[in-house]
């Protein structure tokens, strides 16, 4: 080769094989420093750095899981007496459906409990609901069970180890006389259902619940002043906290006609509004206010062992999610004004054992509001509608609510 002015130009020196390699692979000629490597060292600073942040979201999991399932209270005294009577009980489904017992305890024992009366060392079930979730998941019936109506309590094993005598008393003694398990072996002798699980909430659970949701909205049509439970509220549409909460469904001189039949459909109205609440994909999609929920949830709780860990919770919270909120039903007993005491309660029948042989079989049962209803139902003169009782080709209906129709309708 020769330059412009015909000069030969010195030939190029020979590439050595290190570096000719090197411009074969990475083509870099001005820092010279081979790309494929840096590429590698900089995928695995990458790959490091990913591990780390999987790492450490598992060990935030783990320890969330941790806390949550270290919440759970369970209930083992209860699980030991029940055994006891183990061949006394009713058989359990024979379907997958499940019946839970929920039962809200008037303790005032513990912090924040005690601001609603003096601890006498005594407990009664201030609210009782048997839960009857079908099988296959395709509805969920919540009755309410009385706590003035008059059953058998059997013989129960009180806390000092000395028995009870079998009686017949109102419903509530039996959690005062027995705890849980007492409270249990009445319900399956008045209803014939095996109790699968348990749940126990207290006061301070509850307003934990209630604000772990962001509150509950409900509407009033007059406003509430009742001093004992210590509601203030003005008339129209509002949205309910803890303490509020808990007034508005324990109240029962204020609202209403002051009577226990309005309080507990009060109370399915909140439950319903609740439960659509915690459905809602603003909760269970988002974390930030899913953990509050479940943290308070399972802070609120004293369950049987079968329940008692963050896993089986999950599973039976799973179950209730997939049920629509229209087919999550609350009904109160049919009952009426106990004949020798009109502050008590007692079954009307054949109602009431018509409700518990559908939930017992695992059948279908219809409520609907009272104003659809023809005539008086089963809670205002004892006499059931026709359709409160069962036939061949009917579902039986009965007065109640359900989740999707909410409290402000």
């Amino acid at each position: 080769m020769t330059d412009r002015a015909g000069t030969p130009a010195e030939p190029d020196p020979p590439a050595t094989e290190d570096a000719a390699t090197e411009n074969a692979v990475t083509g870099d000629a001005v820092t010279g420093e081979p790309e494929q490597p840096r590429r590698r060292h900089w995928l695995r600073w990458a790959a490091l750095g990913v591990a780390v942040v999987v790492l450490v979201s598992a060990g935030v999991g783990w320890w969330f899981y941790r806390k949550l399932d270290g919440n759970i209270t369970t209930d083992t005294t209860a699980a030991a007496e029940l055994e006891r009577y183990a061949t006394e009980r009713p058989p359990a489904s024979a379907s997958t459906a499940l019946n839970v017992l929920l039962i809200g305890s008037d303790t005032r024992a513990g912090a924040g409990n005690g601001t609603y009366g003096r601890d006498e060392g005594t407990q009664r079930s201030d609210t009782t609901i048997l839960l009857h979730l079908a099988a296959g998941k395709t509805s969920a019936t919540a009755v309410s069970l009385p706590r003035d109506l008059m059953v058998t309590i059997p013989s129960c094993r009180k806390a000092d180890g000395t028995r009870t005598r079998e009686q017949f008393a109102q419903f509530n003694w039996a959690y005062e006389f027995g705890g849980t398990a007492c409270t249990i072996r009445t319900v399956e002798k008045l209803t014939g259902i095996r109790v699968d699980h348990h749940m126990v909430i207290d006061f301070r659970g509850f307003k934990r619940m209630v604000d772990a949701v962001g509150g509950v909205e409900v509407c009033l049509k007059e406003p509430v002043d009742d001093r004992d439970a210590k509601l203030k509220l003005p008339t129209g549409r509002q949205t309910l906290h803890g303490e509020q909460a808990l007034g508005f469904v324990r109240a029962r001189k204020s609202l209403g006609n002051g009577s226990d039949t309005e309080r507990m459909d009060r109370q399915q109205q909140f439950l319903g509004a609740l439960v659509n609440k915690v459905q809602s994909n603003g909760v269970l999609l988002n974390p930030t206010k899913l953990y509050p929920v479940l943290d308070a949830a399972t802070k609120a709780i004293t369950t049987d062992p079968g329940l008692d860990s963050l896993r089986e919770l999950y599973d039976l919270a799973r179950a209730m999610r997939s049920v629509p909120t229209e087919k999550v039903q609350f009904l109160t007993v049919p009952r009426r004004a106990y004949r020798y005491n009109p502050n008590r309660d007692e079954l009307v029948q054949p109602a009431a054992s018509a409700l518990f042989k559908q939930l017992r079989e695992d059948k279908p049962v219809l409520v609907t509001p009272e104003a659809d209803k023809k005539g008086n139902g089963p809670e205002t003169d004892g006499k059931p509608d026709d359709a409160d009782t069962p036939t061949p080709s009917t579902t039986p209906t009965f007065t109640g609510r359900n989740a999707a129709e909410g409290v402000c309708e």
